[in-house]
């Protein structure tokens, strides 16, 4: 037995290493990277041989070894900068004048509201030069010699869209005439154009403007000129009206309704257009008798009654007199004779009666 004591020694000993030797190789005795092949959740605490000794997730090393890997970035990834370019700015506007400049925003934003522009009339709105674009006129206001000023518009005609006016002819504090004849309009007159010191001339006839007669006009002293025809205006028309700084007033084809004021002894209107209404009543005494001056006169489709006044005779400027198609009764006033310089002279469509008198020729000489 003791001969054979060396010999099985030997063997217990190869069986040793060869059982037990792969349990002791732990990752530490060989030069592998064991986290590359570990998820992110891995806790085995090993450290790599490669990498200077990262954490175990390789995200925060903080090492400041040169060696030591890019742990912003992802493997096979290089780390980029990448800069914002800074968008071209447009150079700012440069205005002739500070009032100018404070209409733009105005101008600009009206506009934006424009949704029909057959004739591309507002491609021409673009820039400081105010002056330039297409219906808008510059001159000197009244309260600065040396200044430029945006003083009047004429849109008569460019066909141009919009659901209304209003924030439009409001914002323009030096607009002196104001015509948009013949567009597409809507909306109705905002109150605010009281404020307008030099306005003298507003014709937004030929539109779809509509609601009640715009009262605010009556706080404008300058107005001369108001042309409202060819709208959608409903309502009474403000006896005021009448006594104002008017010259011209054509508020014709509208839906305006109840009667004529009886208040017109001091009024300066030269052309009256009230025809194509829902006018009532009668024809007051005060028209032809206050308007020494009145030139033209249109009553006509109207649903006036009662007779006619024998004060018409009083229009000795009259050249049109026209009040047909009403429901006015009774005889012809001798006194129309008087009408020396009448051309038209109509009140057919009536309950009339009676001749239509000659002018008096001789009287028209003075003989």
């Amino acid at each position: 037995m003791s001969s054979n004591m060396p010999a099985k020694l030997l063997l217990t000993t190869l069986y040793i290493l060869l059982v037990f030797l792969p349990i002791h190789m732990s990752p530490h005795d060989v030069n592998i990277d064991t986290h590359s092949f570990k998820s992110s959740s891995s806790t085995s605490g090993h450290r790599s041989k490669i990498g200077g000794g990262g954490s175990a997730k390789g995200c925060n090393n903080n090492n400041s070894n040169s060696n030591q890997l890019d742990t912003n970035t992802t493997p096979c990834q290089k780390s980029t900068t990448i800069q914002a370019v800074p968008a071209a700015s447009s150079p700012p506007l440069v205005f002739a004048d500070q009032r100018l400049e404070v209409v733009y925003p105005t101008v600009q934003k009206f506009k934006s509201t424009i949704t029909s522009d057959p004739l591309g009339v507002t491609k021409t709105w673009v820039g400081s030069d105010i002056c330039s674009y297409k219906g808008f006129y510059c001159d000197t206001p009244p309260d600065n010699s040396s200044a430029t000023a945006l003083a009047s518009i004429d849109l008569n005609g460019f066909q141009l869209s919009a659901s209304t006016l209003d924030g439009f002819i409001d914002n323009l504090p030096d607009i002196a005439l104001f015509h948009a004849n013949s567009n597409n309009f809507g909306g109705t007159i905002s109150p605010q154009i009281a404020k307008l010191s030099y306005l003298y001339e507003l014709d937004v006839s030929n539109n779809q403007l509509s609601g009640p007669f715009p009262t605010a006009v009556l706080g404008m002293s300058t107005l001369t000129f108001l042309d409202l025809r060819f709208n959608f205006f409903s309502g009474a028309v403000p006896p005021q009206i009448f006594t104002q700084n008017l010259q011209v007033l054509f508020i014709n084809n509208n839906i305006l309704t109840q009667g004529l004021p009886d208040n017109l002894a001091s009024t300066h209107i030269l052309l009256l257009t009230l025809a194509n209404n829902k006018f009532m009543g009668p024809i007051p005494r005060s028209l032809p008798k206050a308007l020494s001056t009145l030139s033209e006169v249109l009553l006509l489709n109207n649903q006036l009654t009662g007779c006619l006044p024998y004060e018409i005779g009083f229009l000795e400027e009259a050249t049109v007199f026209d009040a047909g198609n009403n429901q006015l009764t009774g005889p012809l006033p001798l006194s129309l004779s008087c009408l020396e310089k009448v051309e038209v002279l109509n009140f057919g469509g009536n309950l009339l009666y009676g001749m239509v008198p000659e002018v008096d020729a001789d009287s028209e000489r003075g003989s």
